[in-house]
């Protein structure tokens, strides 16, 4: 090989050297770079919230509000921010507008005990508040508090007729009534964490119009007595009456709606479907009713139509009788003895 060529062959090689290590760099260069996201903590203070939706006339209890971050450009004066307020106080406050959940709370959707218009606040729409008397031994010895649902029970001494003597009854006339107040306490006292009993001679409660009468009522009847409900009952009850029908959720509701109205049903006050216990049931020795005497029509049934008196009833003849049958007629005549 001449020497011409040689040159030419090495020339050729360093070529192709320098372009393969030129194509390497740049394909290396073109790598995507590894990059580490950095999570930075949120800043600002931590603010109150609703972990749950409170409706117009709610008591606030512990698990309604806690503090969560909040971005510092978005707090407002009216917030409630740690470190500077104190969740605690804020306990047996009731709701003045819906709080929807996550929903920071303000100072003006609060109403504390002792404001006005503290009471109305915490009512629902259309209901009122009737105050009955209690004691140690029909308000379950102090351990209910406002907020708690409760059954309303009357037990009366029920008169007798001049030859039957009377009965005791105690009968369920009101269903999951909500308490609103403690004799002049709206929230619960807690001391050392711990919730303090105390003696109640009050107790207010919410109720419908028609209810409300019904206690003016049954307060005059006889003595009142509360039985305090578990929430498990309430939520049963709840239920049964979405199986029967009685509550009814339209189509195409929203998540919502839905549990707007079924909480709705839920925290109404029911009336009917009373049970009852009489003396009778209780011990042997006690009457279970008496029958009611034939006396004059009382003033308040309604008049009878006027008209011919009813025929009275043929005599049963005493003694061994014989049917006869003439057609359809059966007449029955006595046989002597």
């Amino acid at each position: 090989m001449d020497k011409k060529k040689l040159i030419l062959l090495v020339v050729a090689l360093v070529v192709a050297v320098g372009t393969a290590l030129m194509a390497r760099s740049m394909f290396a260069g073109n790598a995507t770079p590894t990059v580490e996201a950095a999570t930075a903590e949120p800043k600002g203070p931590r603010v109150l919230v609703a972990t749950r939706k409170l409706p117009i006339g709610t008591i606030i209890t512990a698990d309604a509000l806690q503090f969560k971050l909040w971005p510092e450009e978005m707090v407002q004066d009216a917030y409630f921010v740690e470190g500077q307020a104190d969740m605690n106080q804020l306990l047996g406050t009731v709701s003045r507008f819906p709080i929807t959940a996550g929903q920071p709370v303000t100072q003006g959707a609060l109403v504390k005990p002792g404001d006005r218009g503290f009471l109305a606040a915490a009512l629902g729409p259309g209901m009122r508040a009737v105050t009955i008397p209690v004691s140690a031994k029909t308000g379950v010895a102090g351990f209910i508090f406002p907020g708690d649902r409760v059954d309303l029970l009357l037990t009366q001494k029920v008169s007798g007729t001049e030859n039957e003597d009377g009965f005791n009854a105690a009968e369920t006339v009101l269903r999951n009534l909500r308490i609103l107040a403690t004799d002049q306490r709206t929230d619960s006292q807690v001391v050392d964490g711990k919730t303090v009993v105390t003696k109640t001679s009050l107790v207010t409660i919410e109720a419908t119009p028609r209810i409300a009468e019904k206690v003016a009522v049954a307060e005059k009847l006889g003595t009142l007595s509360l039985a305090l409900r578990p929430l498990a009952d309430t939520r049963a009850e709840l239920d049964r009456a979405i199986a029967k029908g009685e509550v009814v959720v339209p189509d195409g509701a929203s998540p919502e709606q839905e549990e707007e109205i079924l909480q709705l049903a839920m925290n109404a006050p029911q009336e009917g479907r009373s049970t009852y216990q009489t003396g009778g049931d209780v011990s042997r020795f006690q009457a279970r009713s008496f029958k009611p005497r034939s006396a004059a029509p009382s003033p308040f049934m309604p008049a009878m139509a006027s008209g011919p008196a009813p025929a009275a009833a043929p005599a049963v003849p005493s003694g061994p009788v014989v049917r006869i049958t003439r057609g359809t007629s059966t007449s029955a005549v006595p046989v002597a003895r």
